[in-house]
């Protein structure tokens, strides 16, 4: 599986959980990529915090794009019919309203207690912590996609966040090429492994301590 390959599959999976209807916030990096890979029947509307509500995906001819509208990343996107773009100021009365049914991040860690570490690297420069603070602290739901281990092979996901908190006992699911994993107060679940991996794949790439029920889905 190549690179792209890997984290379409992470989409993919991710984009299962959003309902008809919601309203879902994707953060910088791969998590746009969920809106390639919505499930039939499934309708959402794709909020960013640089204030647009609608959100369409790349347009299929880069000339025809509109430069004022991007997604968290930057990228010029389309918009739906019915979208919109408002102010900053409104966009996180929205956040922080409880509006917004998930909001789909990145990570540099996360931790047993589904701590939540994606800002900051000690030592390296950095754009500050944008809207992730309110956006975890504001979605219903708290999705986080990543690569299970760096590009050393060290695990993500650990008994304890070294990095500096984005936001503490956040997070409600982890999704990476390797699993799902579910945040509860007991600790990490393993709800799914992705095809062709064992449950003792998984736990030999994870520092946290897992909770492994009797039966394991299969990622699809």
């Amino acid at each position: 599986m190549t690179k792209q390959e890997m984290r379409n599959f992470i989409a993919k999976r991710t984009a299962k959980f959003f309902n008809d209807g919601d309203v879902v916030n994707l953060g910088i990096g791969m998590p746009t990529l969920c809106l390639e890979h919505l499930p039939e029947g499934v309708d959402i509307w794709i909020e960013s915090e640089n204030g647009v509500l609608g959100l369409a995906g790349a347009p299929e001819n880069e000339a025809d794009g509109d430069i004022d509208i991007v997604d968290a990343s930057g990228s010029v996107s389309t918009m739906r019919p019915g979208g919109c773009c408002f102010s900053s100021f409104d966009s996180f009365g929205l956040i922080r309203g409880g509006h917004v049914a998930a909001t789909v991040l990145g990570a540099y860690e996360v931790d047993q207690e589904g701590n939540l570490a994606n800002w900051m690297v000690p030592g390296k420069t950095c754009a500050g912590m944008g809207g992730a603070m309110d956006l975890v602290s504001g979605a219903k739901k708290v999705l986080i996609m990543m690569e299970h281990c760096d590009k050393y092979g060290n695990p993500k996901i650990l008994k304890k966040c070294t990095l500096p908190l984005t936001a503490a006992r956040e997070v409600d699911y982890i999704i990476t090429e390797l699993c799902v994993l579910h945040c509860t107060a007991e600790g990490l679940v393993l709800e799914e492994v992705a095809p062709g991996v064992t449950v003792e794949d998984v736990v030999a790439k994870t520092d946290a301590e897992l909770i492994i029920p009797e039966t394991v889905g299969c990622m699809e």
